[in-house]
C-alpha cells in the first residue's frame, strides 16, 4: 500500500508538492500564531512567575483584584496580622508599582519597580533567572536588577554598572536577569526599602502580601482560613493568581480573539486547499483507479490507497512545518521573544495536520467512489 501511494504521489509532482507547501504553510502560521500567544501569556503572568512560588505559595490582595499587574495598596500591617492566622509559617511584604526610568542620554520610559525583603526576595528576581551579577548585590545603595531582553525594547544598554534614574533619583543596574518580564513593563527589582524609596510608596502600605504555607496544611486549607478571618482582601494560591490575570488580560484586551481567530483561518484555508488539490489530482488520476477498480480493486482498498498518501502527504508537512517552526523560534530569541514548543503542543500541531490532511482527502474518496470500473474503457 505504501509503495503504490508512493507511486501515485511520485507521478503528479507538481500537485504534490502543492499539498505539501500548503500543508507546511498551515502548520507554520497556526504553530507560529500559537507561540506568540504562549509568549504574551507568560508576560501576562510575569509578576507571579517570576516571583519565589516555592516561598510565596499564596498572595494576599485586594478582594477585586483579577489582575496582579494591577494591585491596590494594603495596610502594611496585614504582613504581621495574616502570620497569626492558623495553618500560616511566614509572611513577606511585596511592592509593585510603577516607575519612571531615565537614562544618562535623557530618554524615559515607564517601568515597574518590584521590591521585597532580603535575603529571600520573594517578589523575585529568582536566582535562575540571573544572567550577571550576584542577588546579594541589591543591598548596594541604590542597587536594582534589569532585564537583558529589555535593553532591544528600550533601546538603552542595561549592564551592570550603568548608572539611571527612577522617579529622578539616582540608581545604578548591579544584577542583570534573563527573560524575567511581564506585560506592560520592564520589570526592575530592588529591596523593600529602596522600592518605597524610588517610588515614594508610602511606608504604611503595601501592594500584596506573600505568605509561606506551614508544613502539614494544604495551600486550599490556608486560603480559606485566611479569607473567612480577614475582610476587604483575597488570598489566593499563586497558580490561580497567575492563571486568572491571564485570562484577565487575554479576554478584556481581545488577544485571544485575534489570535484564535488567525488560527482558525489557517485550519479552515489549509482544509480546503489541500481538500480541492487532492480532489484535482484525482480527477487527473481518474483512469488510473479505474484500472485499480477493474482488475479487482474494492471501494474499501481505493479509499485506503487515498488516506494512505494524504497522511504520507501529513507527516512530510510536519516535519518540515517544524523544521521552520524551530528556525523561527531560535531566530527571534535573540530579539526577546522567547518561548518553547511543549511536547503537548507538538502533538496537538500533529493532529492538525492530519485532519487538514486526511480531512481533506474526503473530496478526492467521494469522487473516486462514484468511478464505475467500467470507464477505464471508454
Amino acid at each position: 500500500m505504501l509503495r503504490i501511494a508512493y507511486k501515485f504521489m511520485k507521478y503528479d509532482k507538481a500537485k504534490s508538492i502543492g499539498i505539501i507547501i500548503g500543508i507546511v504553510i498551515s502548520i507554520f502560521l497556526i504553530g507560529q500564531q500559537v507561540g506568540i500567544l504562549s509568549f504574551l501569556t507568560g508576560l501576562m503572568g510575569g509578576l507571579v512567575e517570576n516571583s519565589r512560588q516555592d516561598m510565596g505559595e499564596i498572595w494576599v490582595v485586594d478582594n477585586i483584584t483579577q489582575n496582579a499587574n494591577e494591585l491596590s495598596n494594603l495596610d502594611e500591617r496585614l504582613t504581621r496580622e495574616i502570620r497569626s492566622i492558623d495553618g500560616v509559617d511566614q509572611t513577606y511584604g511585596i511592592i509593585a508599582t510603577g516607575a519612571i526610568l531615565k537614562f544618562a542620554n535623557g530618554k524615559t520610559a515607564p517601568i515597574q519597580l518590584i521590591g521585597s525583603e532580603a535575603p529571600e526576595y520573594v517578589a523575585g528576581p529568582r536566582r535562575d533567572k540571573i544572567f550577571a551579577g550576584k542577588l546579594d548585590d541589591l543591598l548596594l545603595d541604590g542597587a536594582v536588577s534589569a532585564d537583558f531582553f529589555d535593553a532591544a525594547t528600550l533601546n538603552n544598554s542595561l549592564d551592570i554598572g550603568t548608572q539611571i534614574e527612577i522617579n529622578g533619583k539616582s540608581a545604578q543596574i548591579k544584577v542583570q536577569t534573563k527573560n524575567a518580564r511581564c506585560f506592560g513593563g520592564a520589570l526592575f527589582y530592588t529591596t523593600l526599602s529602596k522600592a518605597r524609596f524610588f517610588a515614594n510608596f508610602p511606608v504604611n502600605k503595601v501592594s500584596a502580601v506573600a505568605v509561606k504555607v506551614k508544613p502539614g496544611y494544604s495551600r486550599k486549607q490556608v486560603i480559606n482560613n485566611i479569607n473567612n478571618t480577614i475582610y476587604g482582601v483575597k488570598a489566593w494560591d499563586s497558580q490561580d493568581l497567575k492563571n486568572t490575570t491571564i485570562k484577565f488580560i487575554t479576554v478584556s484586551s481581545n488577544i485571544g480573539t485575534s489570535i484564535g481567530s488567525l488560527v482558525i483561518f489557517a485550519i479552515i484555508s489549509g482544509f480546503f486547499i489541500i481538500g480541492l488539490t487532492l480532489y484535482s489530482s484525482a480527477l487527473d488520476r481518474m483512469k488510473d483507479y479505474g484500472t485499480l477498480k477493474a482488475i479487482g480493486a474494492t471501494n474499501g482498498y481505493v479509499r485506503r490507497l487515498i488516506l494512505t498518501q494524504a497522511f504520507l502527504f501529513a507527516l512530510i508537512g510536519f516535519i518540515l512545518a517544524i523544521l521552520l517552526l524551530e528556525g523561527f523560534r531560535m531566530g527571534v530569541y535573540n530579539a526577546g521573544l522567547v518561548y518553547t514548543y511543549s511536547p503537548l503542543l507538538i502533538l496537538g500541531l500533529f493532529l492538525i495536520t492530519i485532519f487538514i490532511s486526511v480531512g481533506g482527502s474526503l473530496f478526492a474518496i467521494r469522487k473516486i467512489n462514484g468511478v464505475e470500473p467500467a470507464s477505464v474503457f471508454r
